[in-house]
Parts: structure tokens; sequence; C-alpha cells
């Protein structure tokens, strides 16, 4: 069971994932030692599933950022799934969802012609709604 501690703990590693247990310790009021143990519980307990990082897309190169509703036109959806395997430089996050779409789907291009290229070929696969993130 997670205590006031732990949840201190998860916030300050999601500010910053690199901290040292010592620093984590000052933080939540521990010693760096008892933070330490506190983080591999939560690693244990698979609360805390793994450390990443984020990165700015626009600097990377990749400005055009957009959501797509995927439609399925048929029950068989490995060929979607398989033309995605084929683009993973773009493919961000696919979400199976409820509601009028089966999937919706994140993406970054490095420019609208890249993007328009990527809905030409999706197109032979599934229908699709899409929208442009201006500001995110």
């Amino acid at each position: 069971m997670m205590d006031a501690t732990d949840i201190k703990i998860i916030e300050a590693l999601r500010e910053n994932g690199r901290m040292t247990m010592k620093e984590l310790g000052k933080k939540v009021h521990l010693t760096g030692q008892a933070a330490s143990s506190r983080v591999i519980k939560l690693e244990e307990e698979g609360i805390i599933e793994g450390y990443t990082i984020r990165v700015n897309e626009r600097a990377m190169g990749n400005p055009v950022h957009c959501f797509l509703q995927i439609f399925t036109n048929s029950l068989h959806h490995k060929p979607y799934f398989s033309f995605l395997e084929t683009r993973q430089e773009y493919v961000r996050n696919n979400y199976k969802i409820s509601g009028e779409a089966c999937y919706l789907l994140e993406c970054r291009f490095p420019s609208n012609e890249e993007l328009d290229q990527f809905l030409i070929q999706l197109n032979e696969h599934v229908s699709y709604k899409l929208s442009i993130v201006i500001r995110g």
C-alpha cells in the first residue's frame, strides 16, 4: 500500500528521474538509503515500471504533431498494424479506444508533405479523421 511519502517519491522522480537517491531523500525527508529502499519496493510492486526521457520533438526535426481517429474497414486489423510497423519513425502512440473510432493514433512528422504521403498509404488500410495539434 502506498503512503504519502511514496507519492512524493513518484512526483519527485517524474520531475527528474536522474536525481541521486541522496537528492531524492532530501526532497522527501528521508536518508538516501531509505529513499533507495522505497524506490526498489515501488519497482518490485510494479508501481514504477521504468524510466524514460522526454524530448523536444520540434528540435528533433518533427514539428508536425497530429492525432488520427482510425476507423478499420474490416474485422481484420493486422494490415493496419503491419503498416504501422513499417512507419515507426512517425508513430508515437496507438491507443485502442471506445466510441466511434477503433484507435487513436498519435504521430509526429518532419513536414506536411511527409504527413500527406503517410495518409495516402494509411488510407489503403483504414479510414481516418485527422486533427493537427496547433499548440501543445
